[in-house]
């Protein structure tokens, strides 16, 4: 099993191109499934997940082709995808699948939309939480879905089709929102989705579905209305960048005093992190390239921050955010409000030399002068991106296991990061 290994104390200049949404460009693949013409999605990130979902579409009989680098294509761009759903051939998602990537439960929308039936496996829990399929199951049946649980499936059946409704979610959750976006987006009449997810990866999806037919108004606030079609059409759409990466490379050129401009990352999809780091100390500057980050000999200050919802401090940067401020000068305040379980990376951080106390949903982060390099393991994504960062401000060797968990999430992490200066590699098993 690979391991990453980190010299810490290297300051970090230069550019970090930013890769494609990984929560973005999962449901617009799946997106595919609803119709018999081509999806051609640009500036796809090359990540474990994003393979794993393309072998779970051809399972259902999606075509796809990876279009190879064309003169004049930027370094950081990412891949040109091709998925064609002409005929599916199957409507069974089984357990090994859906287990191995909870994403691909989303599946369920756009099969029973299209084929009128789908049998799709529970995802079960998680390392970071249950995150259960309730809401999504309650959106299909007030669109006229008939839902049974057997065995640990899910069977939906909808024969003459879905019909439009009023969806009204008791909770934010993105992905009952991607669920119930894409079934609507067949189905007969208009829905209307309430307490929908604002999230940026929720408004792509439903630009997409436009360009391929669907009318969609409110991209972008809590309420979404869909006017459904018969049939949807063949569109060429380009993946958004992805703001966790861009938030999480603004962390670790921060905590190692640096200097680095963030080519292709959007400022308007992540405002709250990028006062939360203004409030630290950090220098932000938006231009039309991207945004540039950097912090001057000035010690990073303390923050209070709670997790929530788009556009609120989000839960994918938690952990980043907690190595930060482990070498802040003062006590930081870490609410996780979204997650439960979600401070696995805490231990391993301490291992580092960190000072963090947990009080129920609420972490204590007391900064210290100097973190020490160590052995550490990571728990899931965006802990072990954690510790890539408190690494990079470390004292010595810091040896981070289990990093399959990165390959999940973050395009070609080492090449980015050695780039601009970061002793950084991987070690292979």
């Amino acid at each position: 099993m690979d391991r990453i290994r980190v010299i810490g104390g290297s300051r970090l200049e230069g550019t970090i191109p930013i890769s494609g949404a990984k929560n973005a460009a999962l449901p617009l693949m799946i997106a595919s499934l609803l119709t018999a013409d081509t999806l051609t999605l640009k500036n796809v990130p090359q990540l474990a997940d994003v393979i794993q979902l393309g072998r779970i579409l051809g399972n259902h009989g999606v075509d796809l082709t990876i279009a190879g680098k064309r003169p004049g294509d930027a370094p950081g761009q990412g891949q040109t995808f091709r998925l064609t759903a002409h005929d599916i051939v199957d409507t069974v998602a089984p357990y090994e699948m859906v287990s191995r990537m909870r994403a691909s439960f989303w599946v369920l929308g756009p099969l029973v939309a299209r084929m009128g039936k789908a049998k799709v496996s529970l995802p079960g829990g998680c390392a970071i939480g249950t995150r259960p399929v309730d809401l999504h199951l309650e959106a299909l049946r007030a669109l006229g879905a008939q839902i049974d649980l057997e065995d640990g499936y899910v069977i939906a059946s909808a024969p003459k089709g879905l019909s439009g409704g009023r969806i009204s979610f008791a909770k934010v959750s993105v992905g009952a929102t991607h669920n119930a976006l894409m079934a609507a987006a067949r189905a007969k009449g208009e829905t209307i989705i309430e307490n929908a997810a604002r999230e940026p990866e929720v408004g792509d999806v439903a630009e997409c579905l436009v360009k391929m037919g669907a009318k969609i108004d409110g991209i972008g606030t809590s309420t979404l209305t869909i006017q459904g079609a018969d049939e949807l059409k063949a569109a060429a759409h380009t993946v958004l960048p992805d703001r966790i990466e861009t938030g999480t490379y603004a962390m670790a050129v921060a905590v190692t005093g640096g200097d680095v401009m963030l080519d292709n990352a959007r400022a308007d999809l992540l405002e709250e992190p990028l006062e939360v780091l203004r409030k630290a100390g950090v220098e932000i500057t938006t231009t039309n390239r991207g945004i540039r980050i950097s912090r001057n000999g000035a010690g990073l200050k303390p923050v209070k921050v709670e997790t929530q919802p788009f556009p609120g401090f989000p839960t994918d940067l938690q952990a980043q955010l907690m190595a930060l401020m482990s070498v802040a000068e003062g006590t930081s305040t870490i609410r996780e409000t979204i997650f439960e379980n979600r401070f696995m990376h805490v231990q391993e951080l301490a291992r580092l030399g960190a000072d963090i106390a947990l009080d129920g949903d609420v972490a204590l982060v007391s900064g210290v002068k100097g973190l020490r390099g160590a052995q550490v393991m990571a728990t899931d994504l965006r802990a072990s991106v954690s510790l890539v960062i408190a690494g990079l401000a470390a004292e010595g060797e810091t040896v981070i296991n289990r990093v399959y968990h990165l390959d999940r999430g973050f395009e070609r992490i080492e090449e980015k990061l050695s780039r601009c200066g970061a002793q950084i590699e991987r070690l292979s098993a």
